[in-house]
């Protein structure tokens, strides 16, 4: 078996709306907290210098969102209600869903703005193959490529409302995304909003959540290293964050060797 890593990074050298900040404890540092810490909680004094090099372990401290690299959107994410009942948190979300057969689907020849049903439709042929229940399908826009820049955040494409909806329509229940939203950039949205007046344009991909349980995948990577759009099967478990709108995973694909 073949493991492809679709994973971006969680990176704090790199660009960030939301800044992530990562402290690195040493091992020798860390031999010195967990003196201390086992001296002040259960009174047992021990010397970090006797430990191999006055070394214990090293310890990483993050402070950083849920939306900070490659994560799963949970329903509780698009809002408090829903049509469907009481949106659920990511670790409420059944873990079927996150293993599956995936279809890519390449839209990467689509401007900054939104892909629509006729586009998604032009996919399905261009593949020979229609998704279904149970697929998980990844959209290959080439967003990944801004990874860590200002431009990742402004310089992609998303999905319009018809196009999320076709999907859902055929039965699938996680759709990904190499870009930073599966929506249309934020400056985008606003301008088409502002100059239509058409209040649908405002994250239409993730409204639909509101009406229909569905998850997203967002910030993924190297898609195009898949040797084929289908054949292959996604792997995106979400760590398991009570009561939490999303959850960060390693998504991977998998392929049998020939």
């Amino acid at each position: 078996m073949r493991i492809i890593d679709l994973s971006t990074a969680v990176d704090a050298s790199g660009w960030e709306p939301d800044p992530l900040k990562h402290e690195i404890m040493s091992p020798a540092e860390g031999g010195r907290h967990m003196a201390a810490a086992m001296a002040s909680a259960f009174g047992i004094e021990f010397d970090p210098a006797e430990l191999p090099d006055g070394e214990l372990l090293s310890l990483d401290t993050l402070t950083l969102t849920s939306h900070t690299g490659t994560h799963v959107d949970a329903p509780s994410h698009y809002g408090t209600k829903a049509a469907y009942g009481v949106p659920r948190h990511i670790d409420q979300m059944p873990l079927d869903w996150f293993v599956g057969a995936g279809v890519r689907l390449d839209v990467s020849d689509v401007p900054v703005g939104t892909v629509g049903a006729d586009r998604l439709e032009h996919a399905f042929t261009e593949i020979g193959y229609r998704p279904g229940p149970g697929d998980i399908v990844l959209l290959r826009t080439g967003a990944d490529r801004h990874a860590g820049k200002p431009e990742f955040f402004t310089d992609f494409t998303g999905l319009d409302g018809p196009a999320t909806e076709l999907l859902l329509d055929l039965g699938v229940r996680v759709i990904g995304t190499d870009a930073f939203s599966l929506d249309a950039p934020f400056g985008h949205m606003i301008s088409t909003y502002r100059r239509t007046g058409d209040k649908s344009v405002l994250w239409p991909a993730h409204f639909t959540g509101r009406r229909r349980e569905y998850c997203q995948i967002e910030r993924l990577a190297n898609l195009d290293a898949l040797p084929a759009p289908t054949g292959f099967t996604v792997v995106c478990l979400p760590v398991k964050i009570a009561g939490a709108g999303a959850g960060w995973t390693r998504a991977a694909a998998l392929l049998q060797d020939a």
